[in-house]
């Protein structure tokens, strides 16, 4: 006779308590995320406003140059950061180095709201604001890794996209509140009061923002064990060269995925400004209603990614990236309504959204967790700083030199190597574990 022994009796209430827990995690690092993306966003949205303070001399197009010139050192800092962070994560635990990152990201704007400019003390101006840029620059380049790894690691089994998609959902929070906020100072003051004193605001804003999230994060719970962080490969660059071929395949898609989706948040608003003739307050409109909608998407997607796996989700960015981009640029190059203008971003954005939406997930899931957080920062940052960050200058580097067309196909050319790396992706159609 066989005696069985009945099964354990389910405790729906830890299970909804232990829900309740992970959702506060993603809530607490994605406050923090929203906050350091604010910052560094708000740069790029003022700059219209603020070029001719710290580089006087030039025409419009030269003037924003210099200023994405120091946008994309910025993204130069982001190795070192993903490096640096990627090691306190791995050793020292992700909520330390979530703490440190927001620290270093509200110094940063804090200088920049109170920096004077080229008329008062020369050509320290434009220095001051590249160094501050580079500090802000090292420290979002440890968040992304390290919030991408928290969160993928608090995230419910199963509903992984769904839950690790809030990253970029906060991260175009961010980048949307930053653009709100312009658009608000917009309606208030004059363009002269803007290009005087009021692009400083949203800086000085970005800065308080931080002390909020500092507090927020010193509740959230540790995910890496004591075993983890102590393991002889922690956080080492050893250890990572162990993984070098997830590392290689993560700068590949990540490159790609990177230039597409700055091309058309960030430079975009220039674009329709610089290149469509468009009015920098509806250019503001229309970009601030697109990011909104570009938000709502992520977590759709990311739910989606649970159904189809992150490897289908990535083909679909980079084949409908690579045969789009181009025709949506060339449009959009003479476009004269705004509601064109509107439905063409949408359309580009959602493209996006099959990358942007799993981005750090996929990520995580490629390296074990004592290089995780490491694995996903290094890699990441190296390509966003060489493609994403550089962006806006390319672009505006090749209008300048009156082959603006260029860029398109590079866009294009970069998407292509996205769905490449994206065919060895999972290749057993298994999703790695975390």
């Amino acid at each position: 006779m066989t005696i069985s022994t009945p099964a354990p009796e389910f405790d729906a209430s830890a299970e909804v308590i232990d829900k309740k827990k992970r959702i506060f995690a993603i809530v607490g690092a994605s406050s923090g995320n929203l906050v350091e993306w604010f910052d560094f966003y708000v740069y790029s949205f003022c700059s219209l406003y603020f070029a001719a303070t710290f580089f006087p001399h030039g025409n419009t197009t030269t003037q924003l140059l210099q200023t994405a010139g120091v946008f994309a050192a910025g993204f130069l800092m982001r190795p070192i950061g993903g490096w640096l962070f990627g090691y306190i994560a791995d050793k020292h635990g992700r909520k330390n180095s979530m703490m440190i990152s927001v620290c270093m990201m509200c110094f940063g704007s804090l200088v920049i709201a109170c920096l004077p400019g080229y008329a008062t003390i020369g050509y320290w101006a434009p220095v001051l604001l590249l160094l501050a840029r580079l500090f802000q620059g090292l420290s979002v380049g440890g968040e992304y890794g390290t919030s991408a790894t928290y969160m993928s690691e608090v995230a419910i089994a199963g509903r992984r996209g769904f839950y690790a998609s809030f990253q970029y959902v906060t991260l175009i929070g961010g980048q949307l509140l930053a653009l709100l906020v312009v658009v608000g100072l917009q309606q208030i003051l004059t363009d002269g009061e803007l290009k005087a004193w009021g692009w400083r605001i949203p800086f000085a804003m970005g800065a308080i923002l931080a002390i909020v999230a500092l507090y927020l994060r010193r509740s959230l719970n540790e995910t890496s064990d004591k075993k983890t962080r102590e393991h002889k490969d922690a956080g080492s660059l050893a250890g990572l060269w162990k993984h070098r071929r997830a590392f290689i395949m993560v700068l590949g898609f990540t490159a790609g995925g990177s230039l597409c989706f700055y091309t058309f948040t960030t430079y975009m608003q220039k674009y329709l400004v610089n290149t469509a003739g468009m009015d920098t307050r509806t250019a503001s409109v229309i970009m601030t209603l697109a990011l909104f909608v570009f938000m709502l998407m992520q977590p759709i997607v990311g739910a989606l990614s649970d159904k189809i796996g992150r490897r289908n989700s990535m083909l679909l960015f980079g084949g409908l990236a690579t045969f789009l981009t181009m025709p949506i640029l060339y449009t959009l190059k003479d476009v004269t309504s705004p509601y064109l203008a509107f439905a063409l971003i949408i359309g580009a954005l959602l493209i996006v959204s099959f990358y942007t939406a799993i981005s750090g997930l996929l990520k995580a899931e490629m390296f074990p967790a004592q290089v995780r957080a490491l694995g996903v920062g290094l890699s990441y940052a190296v390509a966003n700083a060489i493609f994403g960050g550089s962006a806006e200058f390319v672009a505006l580097s090749f209008k300048s030199w009156g082959i603006e067309n260029v860029f398109f196909w590079y866009v294009s050319g970069m998407a292509l190597l996205a769905f490449i790396v994206s065919l060895m992706l999972h290749s057993k159609g298994k999703e790695i574990q975390l």
